[in-house]
């Protein structure tokens, strides 16, 4: 018999019938004693627990009734201590249960991760719901085992954790373990600042819940994420290496003394699986090169294999380039960057890969080509093919893959692998028709018929891959050509309706090792794939296909980016990257401008949110000296986004204005894409005329669409700060905040939140401040920003300042971290600042002043986002000053920060400086009249305030930087 209390308390004979077990009480009451399996259980202990609080008059008596009830079928002793019901514990679910869970730890501790998850699933699967017995006991086991479970599961790769993971923190919200699990789960899903917000949301909910600070684990897996974006890391094998460790020994020893190493060898020779083996290890960052289509986009290839964006989501100073931001990621950064696939790149691969080791000392590039890159401080290792014995173990080992128990005569076996000159991925690709063939014959069959301008191994590979293609049905040959068009694989579906043919003809093709199949996405080996492409007799219908498919995709995709399902549009392009990329390059050089100018249109928020614009503008310049001076008009404002795209170019924004501002003025027009009334303000704020902005700005006042109202609110915000109007801005913010959160767009929100935090710190609401920063983090997390989590914990950190100078400490050595891993030198120019503030408030004036000198080298002092970090950098300077008895320099350092502030049109930040200004002042009155302007600046009530005009010029900035301070108000909008 059996018997389980995991779930309703059942009882199963041997035949798998449930034996009647009665009401309630008689269930509850075997259930403890099934719990207990073989042990005296008192009556006492049984009376209050089936009884409770209210037992009957006589409940020594209905103990005895029940138990006589149970006894007709159920062996049950009455002994001296109790009741034992006589049954093996091992019958009874909650003991599996137990001995398994326990099973499972122990081969989790024991190293033994895919063993452990086997044996916690098997325990776990005995639960059918809540146990019927000793049930916080039991519960607390479960939720330990599926704990376990997890950890099982992440230390052996598995993906998409994290689903499962919040649903049981939603559940038990309390348990650090889960949201440590989780914080883990994100990270290893690429998923760096939403690992970041997990551990934020942790703290605050362990704060408001027990006032406990996360648990010293918890922490340490936080700082493990700060130190570094998760990079993409080398692809799991599927086979082990064979024949290579003379490769891998002496390629180890030479990383450890040389920075630049290529393995260089023909197509099919193994040098990729080199690579992945010898890149096992810490800080590796693997660059699969093949779907990069020019030059111009390695640098955002390469941010893109750090788990880094080209530009943060809430901006960057203009300067930042994918380049400059590339250098600073890997400037401190001890680490192996592997470039896999160089060599159609190799000039560009080249010139970057000097840049980056004479910027970083600390790097070490491991590349893959069939060309030297020829640089500097280069060193080669050639990649031979296998030799006779390992070439054999190979052959053997792969078609024992494909049927099992494959024997054959060793001498066959040697002489194809040597007609197949010992090439890795020849040998792969001829055991991989073991399952229909004989050694013998293969051998017999295999012509040689390579180009005869082709080296002799090359040659060899084309034989296998043309003897693989010869054996190909029609249908599959004209799959195979057509798939080549895809660039970094492609999904069942778009495979089907791009090449025109059935599933099932791609997954013959996957039979035959063509093609590989993972995570759902089929793609080519590049030898292969360079095969096929020869094979594609007549490529533009198919092209044209592909090009439509992706367009059809990103103009589908395009309203969700800015809606509550963003997340899953944004992720769906993403995978997709490659393939757009693809699309937009085949539209720019075959001149099928209207194509290329939609679909750059199309994926104009993708870009912008995904911090991926810069490698679009050559793109974006080509299509529009392809339009011409007076482009279609039916392209309208698709091409206005095209021209703001390439803004970034001053040569092509000159060429292509005009025609830009004609289109962006025509209010007459509907537009179909909205994000025109946010970028044309954003990117044109120096280039264009105000009467351009106020156009667009007015047409998205009155657009049929949410969004376009929501972000007419944001934009409008900014002159009414520079006019010194807070309150006009703050309703502005408000108003923004308040749409953008009803349509569910984190993106909108978070760019109105940090504006709307900023303003409630500077009016000196710090919890309202603090509130709203804390909402901003969390948006910008999810949208996987990870560089403005710099930023926005130092806002944290400066609105903490004042009440809790621990956690603002905290908060800026995080930013700290973040900024550095993430290269951007702006941010963590204000987290050295954040630092050297801390260290003023300490009195430790020499590491305060290094700390400043530091972030003063770093910020971009064009850029507006700057303004209150630098003008604190400055005020911070001037305040070592005054405590060191040098009040002119102090004076110069606190002025020098007010007209920074004013430089930038940022006023409120000036009030920082005026307030320094003001202790200087030897007169009373003109004191108290700079105190007053401070508190006027910062939007506070009062009656005679000095004007902002009247309070910059009593503080000595420069008329100059008045006028322009007045000029940027929203009066002259």
């Amino acid at each position: 018999m059996r018997f389980g209390i995991l779930g309703a308390t059942t009882a199963w004979r041997a035949d798998g019938t449930r034996v009647p077990l009665g009401g309630p009480t008689p269930r509850a009451l075997l259930a403890l004693l099934l719990a207990r399996a073989g042990q005296v259980v008192s009556a006492d202990f049984l009376i209050d627990s089936v009884y409770g609080e209210r037992p009957p008059a006589d409940a020594t008596h209905a103990l005895q009734s029940q138990i006589s009830r149970l006894r007709r079928s159920f062996t049950i002793e009455l002994l001296p201590g109790g009741y034992r019901l006589d049954v093996d514990p091992s019958s009874v679910d909650a003991h599996v249960f137990l001995r398994t869970a326990d099973e499972g730890r122990a081969a989790l501790e024991s190293g033994a991760p895919a063993r452990a998850a086997e044996l916690l699933r098997e325990a776990l699967a005995l639960w059918r719901g809540p146990a019927a017995a000793e049930a916080v006991r039991l519960e607390e086991r479960r939720l330990s085992a599926l704990e376990d479970l997890f950890e099982a599961e992440l230390r052996t790769g598995a993906r998409d954790l994290a689903a499962a993971l919040r649903a049981e923190i939603e559940r038990h919200p309390l348990r650090e373990r889960l949201r440590g699990q989780l914080m883990r789960a994100l990270h290893a899903e690429g998923r760096q600042a939403e690992a970041l917000v997990a551990y934020e949301e942790t703290r605050r909910v362990l704060a408001e819940q027990l006032g406990a600070d996360p648990s010293d684990e918890l922490t340490a897996i936080h700082l493990s994420l700060l130190r570094g974006a998760r990079p993409s890391a080398p692809p799991a094998p599927l086979t082990g290496l064979v024949g290579r460790e003379p490769d891998l020994e002496g390629v180890r020893g030479l990383l450890r003394k040389a920075r630049l190493i290529t393995l260089l060898g023909p197509g099919g020779v193994g040098k990729t699986r080199l690579a992945i083996e010898v890149a096992r290890g810490d800080d590796v960052t693997f660059a699969d090169l093949s779907a990069v289509g020019d030059g111009a986009e390695l640098p955002q290839a390469l941010l893109g294999a750090l788990g880094l964006r080209e530009s943060a989501l809430l901006g960057l100073p203009d300067a930042t380039t994918p380049t400059s931001r590339l250098l600073a990621a890997l400037a401190e950064r001890s680490a192996l960057l592997v470039m896999d696939n160089c060599e159609h790149l190799v000039d560009a691969v080249a010139s970057l890969a000097d840049l980056l080791l004479a910027s970083c000392p600390q790097l070490r590039i491991l590349a893959t080509s069939r060309e030297p890159l020829g640089i500097t401080g280069e060193h080669l290792w050639p990649v031979r093919p296998l030799a006779p014995d390992a070439a054999a173990r190979l052959f053997v080992a792969r078609a024992r893959a494909v049927r099992p128990g494959f024997t054959a005569d060793p001498d066959d076996v040697r002489r194809l692998c040597a007609a197949l000159d010992g090439l890795p991925l020849a040998i792969e690709l001829a055991a991989a028709r073991m399952r229909t063939h004989e050694v013998s014959e293969l051998a017999d069959h295999l012509a040689l018929r390579g180009s005869r301008t082709a080296g002799p191994r090359h040659r060899t590979l084309r034989a296998v891959v043309a003897w693989s293609w010869d054996l190909l049905a029609d249908d599959e040959r004209a799959m195979a050509a057509r798939l080549t068009v895809f660039a970094g694989g492609a999904t069942a579906a778009d495979a089907e309706a791009v090449c025109g043919l059935p599933r099932d003809v791609l997954d013959s093709l996957v039979d035959k090792s063509l093609v590989e199949v993972s995570r759902g996405r089929y793609r080519m080996l590049e030898t292969v794939r360079a095969f096929c492409a020869e094979h594609l007799t007549d490529p533009d219908p198919v092209r044209q296909a592909h090009a439509d498919r992706f367009l059809a995709l990103a103009e589908q995709a395009d309203p969700h980016l800015r809606a509550a399902d963003q997340l899953r549009w944004l992720d769906r392009l993403a995978a997709e990257h490659d393939n757009l990329m693809a699309a937009l390059r085949w539209a720019v050089t075959t001149r099928r401008t209207e194509l290329g100018i939609r679909l750059l249109a199309a994926l104009s928020s993708y870009l912008w949110m995904r911090g991926v614009r810069f490698s679009a503008i050559p793109h974006a310049t080509a299509l529009l000296d392809q339009a011409g001076p007076e482009p279609d008009p039916s392209l309208s404002d698709a091409y206005v986004l095209c021209a703001l795209t390439a803004a970034g170019d001053q040569d092509a924004w000159a060429r292509h204005r005009a025609a830009a501002e004609a289109i962006a003025m025509d209010v007459s027009r509907a537009r179909r894409h909205p994000l025109v009334t946010f970028l044309w303000p954003m990117v044109t704020a120096s280039k264009a005329d105000v009467s351009v902005v106020l156009a667009v700005l007015e047409h998205g006042r009155r657009s049929a669409d949410p969004w376009e109202r929501a972000i007419v609110h944001v934009i409008w915000g900014y002159p009414h700060l520079a006019a010194g109007d807070l309150d006009a801005a703050t309703a502005e913010f408000t108003a923004a905040v308040t749409e953008f959160r009803a349509l569910g767009d984190r993106w909108g929100a978070a760019f109105a939140l940090d504006s709307l935090s900023w303003l409630a710190a500077v009016r000196g609401d710090r919890a309202t401040a603090l509130a709203l920063v804390e909402e901003a983090i969390e948006l910008t997390g999810t949208l996987g920003a990870l560089e403005d989590l710099a930023d926005l914990l130092c806002s944290r950190g400066d609105y903490r300042f004042d009440d809790d100078l621990a956690a603002a400490t905290a908060d800026y050595e995080r930013a700290e971290e973040t900024a550095r891993r993430t290269g951007s030198a702006t941010c963590l120019a204000a987290a050295l600042r954040g630092r050297a503030d801390v260290a003023l408030a300490e009195g430790d004036l020499p590491t305060a002043r290094r700390l400043y000198e530091q972030a003063l080298e770093r910020f971009d002092e064009r850029w507006v986002r700057s303004s209150g970090n630098l003008t604190r950098t400055l005020v911070g300077l001037g305040t070592i000053a005054e405590a060191e008895g040098d009040l002119e320099a102090a004076h110069a350092w606190h002025l020098r920060g007010a007209e920074t502030s004013v430089r930038l049109g940022a006023l409120p930040d000036a009030a920082i400086a005026i307030d320094a200004l003001a202790r200087l002042a030897s007169d009373s009155d003109r004191a108290a009249l700079l105190k007053e302007g401070a508190r006027g600046l910062r939007g506070m009530t009062g009656v005679g305030h000095p004007s902002p005009e009247q309070v910059l010029r009593l503080a000595g900035v420069r008329e100059e930087l008045i006028s322009h301070a007045l000029a940027l108000g929203v009066s002259s909008w």
